[in-house]
């Protein structure tokens, strides 16, 4: 036995000696000792414990951001009284989009691309390859908007960190790409579960948004990493940071109606939130002003909301809890609503108004030049939703309404319509609630919101732009392998060409000396005008009665379709169908001859890139 492990010691020496020698890269000792791990270790072994290693990391992320802003918030709302609350609100929501505008600006070159849609980019366009600087910047960027009040969520900011994380770790490692997308998953998993205290629904996430037309058998790492993104958040946060929720109403079949009004309620708002989510960026977008005049122009409009409805300050999960613990009299005494005499209509106008003001103040918090994401806000919404619900349902009489009930489950039916994640949604609540025996009316409304959001847009708003381009993965999985490839790299440059004006002599010349099938014509512009076959010529060719009648230009046909270089390959292979061809040409913008691509390059590249995505 000793031996063995003086063996052992001596192989690691070994390998430390031979990898600092000859490595294209000196590195730090633990990754020599990872290098060593992977040497000896079996591909699953490796991957699982990379997804504790990226959990954990991704997990403490998470746990750091959320405390940062935690505290922050504790400042404002819990250690100064309500007047000078006032000047907090109007002067920090303000000062957190224009300084998170100027970090952006100066630190991170103006780079500011941020939310789920930069992770589905990477997984289909960058080969899982996402940036280090994603490993900080959503960090100190969220941080800072949200941290100083900012009216979005810290989810999504955790969830790009955790999947930059694995994506670096693999990257490392030089592990493929399929190995690479796993821990980027993985990493956004641990960010989700750290985040919630949900490993579940860190997992759920992970297959209903990035893992979206995406083939793989091995999901062991997603567990690791989930159950200890999680694992370290319950460990290190309070209970008041956590996403709990202790109070709630046992299930009632009953209720059910209640429920089913409650989802309708829910698609029909998560519309209208998306609906104002792509006004708002429209508007942002649209304004000829500079970065930080968008900045300055959001944080005001922002800190204004929020001196007139403070719940729209930062993540809002603190006044979901009032809802929940029947605290809402102490949420209205912090706002100007407290001059009004406490009445339930009072209460039921100020909830209404904070629901649909949240989705004005989310947009304008992320596209004026913040940073953070639509979980939260899509959470606080169904909240307030729900419990808006439950108090009309009371004043007009009815007895025993679900009101706690209502809250989570509006909840998850809001955030099912918003982010089209229902399962993510269903287990996210459950989770956090302890509440299992709500899955029947968590599944109701979900799938009701979800239904409804898809009977708008089969695709997510924030996604469609993106899903339209090829650029992310769809659940189309034909389309997202061919999205991988790119027109320029099929084109057979080789191509024989002959002028309009040519002899059929010169033709036959062309023909004798070249070894393909296929000819283009060109005019004196290198413009395509026809091509010809050797079918075209075959009928013709022994026959010398026509040999001083025919010309280039009377054998010549137009073709059936042309490919234009900057087409997609799903347009290239849609254009295949369409005309039966087993070649077309392919024109630059300028207009001239660029070459020809086969059907047969387009199928081969195709079932190279399908052994390379699958397995």
């Amino acid at each position: 036995m000793k031996n063995r492990d003086i063996k052992k010691y001596y192989n690691f020496l070994k390998f430390k000696r031979d990898f600092t020698r000859f490595s294209l890269h000196r590195v730090k000792s633990y990754e020599i000792v990872m290098f060593w791990l992977k040497s000896l270790l079996t591909r699953s072994q490796f991957l699982i414990l990379s997804g504790i290693l990226v959990g954990c990391t991704a997990g403490l992320a998470g746990v750091v951001l959320k405390s940062l802003v935690h505290y922050i918030h504790y400042v404002i709302t819990y250690k100064v009284h309500f007047e000078d609350q006032v000047f907090f609100y109007l002067i920090f929501p303000f000062s957190g989009i224009v300084i998170t505008s100027l970090v952006v600006k100066f630190f991170f070159k103006g780079l500011d691309k941020k939310g789920i849609p930069v992770i589905l980019y990477e997984i289909a366009q960058n080969a899982s390859n996402v940036s280090p600087v994603k490993m900080y910047s959503q960090i100190v960027q969220s941080a800072i908007t949200v941290g100083l009040g900012g009216s979005a969520g810290l989810e999504s900011p955790i969830a790009v960190t955790g999947a930059a994380i694995g994506s670096n770790f693999a990257q490392t490692y030089k592990l493929d790409y399929r190995e690479r997308t796993l821990l980027l998953a993985a990493g956004a998993t641990a960010g989700i579960a750290s985040a919630f205290n949900a490993p579940i629904a860190g997992m759920m996430f992970a297959f209903e948004i990035l893992l979206t037309g995406v083939v793989f058998s091995d999901f062991i790492p997603l567990v690791v990493a989930a159950v200890c993104g999680s694992l370290i958040s319950r460990i290190l946060l309070k209970e008041e940071v956590l996403f709990l929720f202790h109070t709630r109403d046992a299930f009632n079949y009953h209720n059910l109606p209640f429920y089913f009004i409650l989802g309708i309620f829910c698609g029909l708002y998560a519309r209208y939130f998306l609906v104002i989510t792509r006004y708002i960026e429209e508007f942002f977008h649209g304004l000829k002003m500079s970065r930080l005049q968008k900045a300055m122009l959001g944080g005001a409009i922002l800190s204004v909301l929020c001196v007139l409805y403070p719940p729209l300050f930062g993540e809002g999960y603190d006044t979901i809890k009032s809802f929940t613990n029947g605290e809402i009299k102490e949420v209205i005494e912090n706002s100007f609503f407290s001059f009004i005499a406490y009445r339930e209509w009072v209460v039921i106008v100020f909830v209404a108004v904070v629901c649909l003001l949240k989705a004005f103040a989310t947009s304008i918090t992320i596209y004026s030049g913040g940073n953070g994401g639509n979980f939260a806000p899509s959470l606080f919404a169904g909240g307030s939703l729900g419990y808006v619900m439950a108090l009309l349902c009371t004043q007009a009489g009815i007895q025993d309404v679900p009101m706690t009930n209502m809250i989570l489950v509006g909840m998850a039916g809001v955030m099912s319509g918003v982010l089209y994640a229902p399962l993510t949604a269903i287990f996210l609540i459950a989770e956090s609630s302890s509440g299992y025996d709500l899955f029947i009316p968590l599944m109701v409304v979900s799938v009701i919101s979800f239904l409804m959001a898809k009977w708008f847009s089969p695709i997510s708003p924030d996604l469609e732009k993106l899903a339209n381009q090829g650029k992310i993965f769809t659940r189309e999985h034909d389309r997202n392998l061919l999205s991988l490839l790119h027109t320029l790299d099929l084109l057979d440059k080789d191509a024989q060409v002959i002028k309009e004006n040519a002899t059929f002599d010169e033709l036959l010349e062309v023909v004798k000396n070249g070894k393909k099938n296929l000819i283009a014509v060109l005019n004196d512009n290198l413009t395509l005008v026809g091509i010809i076959t050797l079918d075209d010529l075959r009928p013709v060719l022994f026959n010398k009665d026509l040999d001083g009648t025919l010309t280039v230009g009377n054998l010549m046909k137009e073709p059936k379709a042309v490919i234009v270089e900057n087409d997609s390959v799903v347009d290239v292979a849609r254009k295949f169908d369409e005309t039966g061809s087993w070649h077309l040409p392919v024109i630059k913008e300028s207009g001239k001859f660029a070459g020809f691509i086969s059907k047969s390059s387009v199928l081969n590249s195709y079932r190279q890139l399908l052994q390379a995505h699958s397995g």
